[in-house]
């Protein structure tokens, strides 16, 4: 069974797995998922080795590197991009880039019970930090064996998200980040701000993208960007700040 090392930076996590499908069906994975803020560079490529010295391979034993390619932090988004690079320049590898959105809808799916059910889409709102959410809606087509965006990726204001037509989970932290200004997470028939980007998902993802063929060279990745702006202006964070005092204000009385 094919190995593939996947690598995720794009939050405030460093995610690195290493995983293959059982001739069962089920994955094998190796991971370390760990929250080091701005440290996922430092932390990055010890992770890998360690995963790799887990399952006691080589990196070159692997068939592809996987990597978080955003949307996310563009810090990250270049880190896990560079060692995916890197690693697979090395090894004379190919790789895949993950779309992170998707990444959400995978942890999902594939997380704790009930399952996800039939016709039943996910909508995606993760942080994007700048008083902005990252938002994407997915449906898992059985046939195909993988999920389609039957969308476009938007960033925007939490209370710009629209709900998807018919029954919808709601997975990622913007819930939980911006609370009742997420208005769909009302609506949704189950919210789970615990899915986020994790290198497990990217492995399934991998691993599936692997079998149809889906690799590209290593000289030809690069990150997603959905916005191509880093930061706010002095005056875009005065205006939020007092945005946020003028909300907590009338939460006082």
């Amino acid at each position: 069974m094919s190995w593939i090392l996947a690598v995720e930076t794009s939050t405030e996590w460093c995610s690195v797995a290493l995983g293959r499908a059982t001739t069962g069906g089920a994955l094998e994975c190796f991971s370390r998922h760990e929250h080091t803020g701005a440290r996922s560079s430092s932390r990055v490529l010890p992770a890998v080795a360690e995963v790799l010295a887990e399952a006691g391979i080589g990196l070159a034993d692997c068939a592809a590197i996987a990597f978080g390619a955003g949307p996310g932090s563009f810090t990250g988004l270049r880190t896990a991009c560079g060692v995916a690079q890197g690693l697979a320049f090395g090894a004379g590898l190919p790789v895949i880039p993950v779309n992170v959105l998707r990444m959400c809808a995978e942890s999902a799916r594939s997380g704790t019970p009930p399952p996800l059910p039939a016709g039943t889409q996910v909508l995606v709102a993760l942080d994007a930090r700048m008083d902005e959410t990252y938002a994407a809606t997915f449906r898992w087509d059985a046939a195909a064996n993988e999920w389609a965006m039957p969308g476009p990726m938007r960033v925007g204001p939490p209370e710009s998200v629209a709900r998807p037509d018919g029954d919808f989970w709601l997975v990622g932290n913007g819930a939980d980040v911006f609370g009742e200004r997420l208005g769909v997470a009302a609506q949704a028939a189950r919210v789970m701000p615990g899915a986020m980007p994790d290198a497990r998902a990217a492995v399934a993802i991998g691993l599936r993208a692997l079998a149809r063929g889906e690799i590209i060279d290593a000289a030809d990745a690069m990150p997603i960007y959905v916005r191509d702006k880093v930061a706010q202006t002095t005056v875009e964070r005065e205006a939020v700040a007092a945005a946020k005092a003028k909300a907590a204000a009338g939460e006082a009385a």
